[in-house]
């Protein structure tokens, strides 16, 4: 395919310009099933060509894994360092979770040894519905705080699937020590709640990351995995969408990824990636809502499929695998 040129967007107040689609690397510890080590720098090594340049990964994914194998496919491109973003995560391990400044201060150390980095571009607190809010306030962020002094890490993000996380911990932190969130799952066809929490976000200068354009699954012609936490009524209207996309013989991922890539104000849509297949075809969806917009039809079509079940959530205790 031709090389089409990647959208680069601001990341808030940080100066960096992330590519609108970035490279998800969960998928590279394994947790949808094998990658060969041959196949995951062949994806990075694509990905890169096709101009993206953030990857997001964590300790989390693949119990370390993920970061191992990142590290190593960038290292075997050889493209300088400044031309590539990485963010990695703390807070959330393979066997639990542990906010402790100890803790996510020895952890900063363990990424950059596995991702083979001097420093990480954004380092976030992952999930931190699970831990005490007020422990990342007074005792988590400020340990961050020290890392992004050091130079070990340039920006500081927290991630989570509820969003009164975010205005919980940004109201209660002085401003400027948090740079960014990253959100999964609410912001796509059939939940744009991130959309309302937006002005907010610009207002404390934060910069936005939408993660999971697919709903872990849900806007798939696969449909989720067994253990997703929707509720059944939710998971039929999008298993109805996926069928009346692929009846007009389109695809209901890819309009999902246009719809998430639409929103200018969200930096960048992380997606999950594991084939050089599937970073062109996320490249090309890019590329084509770029030039020819999206398919209003067929969206407005979804949309009514899926307006009894807009905004529906699920419980944030879920425990999920990216």
């Amino acid at each position: 395919m031709s090389t089409p040129k990647m959208e680069l967007r601001e990341l808030g107040n940080t100066g960096l310009k992330l590519s609108c689609v970035g490279f998800g690397a969960s998928p590279l510890g394994n947790v949808f099933g094998p990658v060969p080590m041959e196949e995951a720098v062949g994806c990075v090594r694509r990905a890169v060509d096709l101009s993206i340049n953030f990857f997001d990964t964590s300790p989390y994914y693949g119990n370390t894994l993920s970061e191992k194998i990142l590290g190593k496919c960038l290292k075997a491109l050889e493209v300088p360092r400044s031309e590539y973003i990485v963010s990695t995560k703390c807070g959330r391990y393979g066997d639990g979770f542990d906010f402790s400044a100890e803790r996510v201060t020895r952890s900063v150390d363990e990424s950059l040894e596995r991702l083979q980095l001097d420093y990480v571009d954004i380092l976030q607190c992952h999930d931190i519905e699970f831990g005490s809010l007020d422990q990342i306030v007074s005792e988590t962020l400020p340990a961050l705080v020290k890392l992004r002094e050091a130079g070990k890490i340039r920006f500081i993000g927290i991630t989570g699937l509820p969003l009164d996380v975010f205005t919980y911990v940004l109201d209660r932190v002085p401003p400027g020590t948090v740079d960014v969130v990253l959100s999964y799952c609410r912001y796509g066809i059939n939940d744009t709640a991130l959309d309302d929490l937006i002005p907010y976000l610009k207002g404390k200068g934060v910069g936005v990351i939408s993660a999971s354009p697919l709903a872990m699954g849900l806007l798939t012609e696969a449909g989720p995995p067994d253990w997703h936490p929707a509720a059944p009524e939710l998971k039929a209207a999008c298993r109805a969408a996926a069928a009346h996309c692929k009846s007009k013989g389109k695809n209901i991922s890819k309009l999902s990824l246009q719809y998430s890539l639409s929103n200018k104000d969200i930096s960048t849509v992380l997606v999950g990636m594991n084939s050089v297949k599937q970073v062109e075809e996320n490249i090309t969806a890019a590329a084509e809502l770029a030039t020819e917009g999206i398919d209003d039809e067929t969206l407005s079509e979804v949309e009514d499929i899926l307006k009894p079940v807009k905004n529906q959530s699920w419980p944030s205790g879920i425990q999920r695998t990216g």
